[in-house]
């Protein structure tokens, strides 16, 4: 039985009504939009689904139950209908909105995020017994909610890993060499934070609560630094004055930048398989760009908090002519051109177009950045590896055994790492090519 054939029988079996209209949503997690007629009225649904390329943090019926959680304690999330055991899926709400202020005033935008971080003060109030009873996810002592999230994308990092990652392997070295002090602050989470519709100054409601569980709140006022870059939430010291208020806490800005630094790894720790091995159907370029930008915010929350200064200038070579330079140029024209449609084939057809250019830049300038990677270990390694595979395997050793002996010149070498990463996702200048940096932390 087909996916849609699924839902339709579900909205027929669980709530009486008939399916008016389902399509796929274009994006990289399998979901579906669906109207439906129950009791003579009109229900706008989403059928939300397992990831196709990762698996989740927290299993998929957790999430929902997070959910269904907050909206019976009067939290502005999507109502939760049910569970679709067959695909797996739970459908609820599909909530109106925007979730950028693209078109909002500031005054409107304003309005939208005091309101968000009076919203989070009244999550973070809720009684954590209730959620913990219900088999949402909490750190086993209570001394310790602040590195329970993070040990469970290691775990999955872990599972999924299928070639060395240096820089992972220095990350997680650093944080568990650097604890947060034990504290008992807990409360339920949503953790990826920033993640809400909004119409006429007023949040709709909060929305991609998958990693929700109880941890640290200060986790909350951590995580979406990285998605103002591009979303443009406003003043953080402002934001966090809001929340204060509310909360009627004084905010722990050490634990609050530490926790940023954590959730800079996230990605690439979710991806790193996803990358190694993309299974069929996953948004390759989207998890690429994602990794390479938050791998970038990583390493300047790292000199941040460590006081190093960053030098953002590698030496970008000319393009160089290849064999097959014409086909691969034709083919990104052609993919460019094509026009479909069918929204999740159009879906399709850009994420191809984006690999195609990818591919057509890493033939232009790859091989010799490549070059500049392999002398920037000689330093380090006291030789030069013969290839990339090599030298991701021998830096991952020497991570492992350094114990923090070279943290200055290793933030510093994955910094232009990242930025020759960077380089070759698009063409010069492109969208995927910019790099959008985090606010700094107040001094």
């Amino acid at each position: 039985m087909s996916e849609i054939d699924l839902i339709r029988g579900w909205v027929r079996t669980d709530l009486d009504g008939e399916v008016i209209a389902i399509e796929r949503q274009t994006r990289w997690r399998p979901n579906w939009l669906v109207d439906a007629e129950v009791d003579g009225r009109r229900l706008e649904l989403m059928v939300r689904g397992h990831r196709i390329d990762s698996p989740l943090v927290f299993p998929l019926h957790h999430e929902m139950t997070f959910q269904d959680l907050l909206y019976r304690n009067g939290i502005p999330v999507p109502r939760v209908y049910g569970w679709l055991d067959e695909l797996p899926a739970y459908v609820m709400d599909r909530v109106a909105g925007r979730p950028d202020f693209a078109d909002s005033t500031l005054v409107e935008r304003d309005a939208v995020m005091a309101e968000y971080m009076q919203i989070l003060a009244r999550i973070h109030a809720l009684d954590v017994d209730e959620f913990e009873a219900a088999g949402i996810t909490r750190a086993a002592s209570p001394s310790t909610p602040n590195s329970v999230g993070m040990a469970y994308f290691e775990k999955l990092y872990r599972q999924t890993k299928r070639r060395p990652d240096p820089f992972v392997e220095f990350a997680l070295g650093w944080l568990r060499r650097n604890p947060l002090p034990a504290n008992g602050r807990e409360a339920p989470i949503v953790w990826d934070s920033g993640q809400f519709h909004h119409r006429e100054g007023k949040i709709t409601a909060l929305l991609d609560l998958e990693i929700g569980h109880i941890g640290d709140p200060m986790m909350d006022l951590a995580a979406f630094r990285m998605r103002d870059t591009v979303l443009n939430f406003g003043n953080f010291d402002e934001l966090y004055r809001i929340y204060a208020e509310a909360a009627e806490i004084d905010l722990d800005m050490a634990a609050i930048q530490h926790h940023h630094l954590a959730f800079t790894l996230t990605n690439e720790l979710a991806f790193h398989g996803a990358l190694a091995e993309p299974a069929p159907g996953s948004a390759y370029m989207t998890n690429l760009q994602w990794c390479t930008e938050t791998n970038l915010h990583s390493v300047e929350a790292f000199a941040e908090l460590l006081g190093y200064d960053l030098d953002e200038t590698i030496d970008l070579p000319e393009p160089a002519q290849f064999a097959s330079d014409v086909a691969f140029r034709h083919l990104v024209q052609t993919l460019g051109s094509v026009t479909v449609d069918e929204p999740f084939a159009r879906y399709e057809i850009r994420n191809s177009f984006r690999l195609a250019r990818h591919l057509l830049r890493r033939q232009e300038i790859g091989a010799l950045l490549d070059e500049q990677d392999l002398d920037d270990l000689v330093p380090l390694l006291g030789h030069r590896p013969t290839d990339i595979p090599t030298a991701d395997a021998e830096l991952e050793n020497f991570v492992l055994a350094d114990n923090g002996r070279h943290d200055e010149a290793l933030v510093q070498l994955f910094y232009r790492r990242f930025l020759r990463a960077n380089a070759v996702l698009g063409p010069a200048g492109s969208a995927m090519t910019v790099h959008h940096k985090v606010q700094p932390f107040a001094r």
